[in-house]
């Protein structure tokens, strides 16, 4: 429609200017002594009409050629502009693609054009590493290492490569210096976590696991896994004495004292350093909380010295727990063994053969076996006492 109309426009342009042209009878005279020109009007209008294009095509022209080194290089900066961006699209498409060395040779590509430097550093880096061509990635961030706008990104992103190739020292420095530029978020937290139990700093991981929990960035399991962790480790260390070993247990909070595994290891190392007393009233509120038979040995092995009334009162507190689980053969087990301590030969005999009718566990079976026939051997049954020691020394081998 509109090619109908500019048609149709020319055609009425060209049929007025030839009705003008028709009837104009004037002239135009150019007289330069002793010249003169005579020329039609018509003909003059159409000599500076043509004039007038060419002048304008000539301007054109000079322009247009004035302009072209500017043009050049134009044409040639969006060129590199169009490569370096197809560069990092191919990069960060063969990154999420697995084709690593695809994307690190992208990579190249897109770091030609300066605004895409730093990111595809980032993306070689990564592509390298995956490769485990360390020298390679750091080669790529020390591209960016001057580069105050990437600063963030590269520590980043060394934390995350530094934890996944298990040299925790170097990501928690690049924490560090992430921590002293003022950055802090959540995802940095999360991998000094990682590096930190990497590294084995329990204290550490233990105040990130709180920090996290605050933000709610941990998954519930996790975290009560990674406590659970730390608070073995550093129950388990050797080098604490009694009293440092106390000390470390008063900073447990008590919600995670009566864990299990928590109170088991507790309780099994203050047994191991004498502290009976202790170990006892630390499985007895895990008890209380939660049920558990690793517990229940720790208590065992807790047992108050015989004719004392602390042995006594664990006596009391199994036969309270043996009414309402009858069929628990480790708690029928340690009911016997302290009643055995105590020299309630009845009860212990009776206690000991139910757990051991009870019991499924090999090393049950063989502890059960042990105790009857130090019970049998202590009312001179020396039959009794051979049989038991006979059928322990079988489950030990079984």
């Amino acid at each position: 429609m509109r090619l109908f109309l500019w048609l149709l426009a020319l055609m009425a342009a060209a049929i007025g200017i030839a009705v003008t042209a028709r009837f104009n009878p004037g002239n135009v005279v150019l007289f330069y002594p002793p010249y003169r020109i005579d020329l039609s009007l018509n003909f003059f209008v159409v000599l500076m009409v043509a004039l007038f294009v060419l002048l304008y095509a000539v301007t054109r022209a000079v322009r247009a050629t004035m302009r072209m080194p500017a043009r050049v290089a134009e044409y040639r900066q969006r060129k590199r502009e169009r490569d370096g961006n197809k560069g990092l699209r191919d990069a960060l498409k063969a990154l999420f693609e697995g084709r690593f060395g695809h994307a690190e040779k992208a990579a190249l590509r897109a770091a030609e054009l300066p605004e895409n430097a730093g990111v595809a550093a980032l993306i070689g880096a990564r592509a390298a590493h995956r490769m485990r061509q360390h020298a390679r990635r750091d080669q790529w961030v020390a591209r960016i290492a001057d580069d105050p706008a990437m600063k963030t990104a590269r520590l980043m992103t060394m934390t995350e490569l530094l934890v996944d190739d298990h040299q925790p020292e170097a990501a928690l420095a690049a924490v560090r210096e992430l921590n002293a530029s003022g950055t802090r978020h959540i995802h940095a937290l999360q991998w000094s976590l990682k590096a930190e139990q990497q590294a084995k700093n329990w204290p550490e991981v233990l105040r990130l696991v709180r920090s996290l929990d605050k933000h709610k960035a941990l998954h519930p399991a996790l975290s009560a896994r990674l406590r659970e962790l730390a608070y073995n480790d550093l129950l388990s260390d050797k080098a604490h004495d009694a009293e440092s070993l106390m000390r470390v247990w008063s900073t447990i909070p008590s919600n995670d004292r009566v864990k299990p595994v928590v109170a088991c290891r507790a309780a099994t190392a203050l047994n191991a350093r004498g502290l009976h007393d202790e170990a006892r009233l630390v499985a007895e509120e895990s008890l209380q909380a939660n049920w558990d038979e690793r517990v229940i040995r720790a208590y065992r092995d807790a047992a108050a010295p015989a004719g004392s009334g602390a042995l006594l009162a664990q006596i009391e507190h199994c036969e309270a727990w043996l009414l309402e689980r009858p069929n628990d053969a480790e708690l029928a087990l340690t009911l016997g063994s302290l009643c055995l301590k105590q020299k309630l030969w009845g009860k212990a005999q009776r206690y000991l053969e139910q757990a051991l009718s009870d019991a499924t566990d090999p090393p049950m079976v063989r502890e059960a076996h042990l105790k009857l026939a130090q019970l049998h051997e202590a009312l001179q049954q020396p039959e009794a006492a051979a049989n038991h020691y006979r059928q322990c020394a079988l489950a030990t081998i079984l």
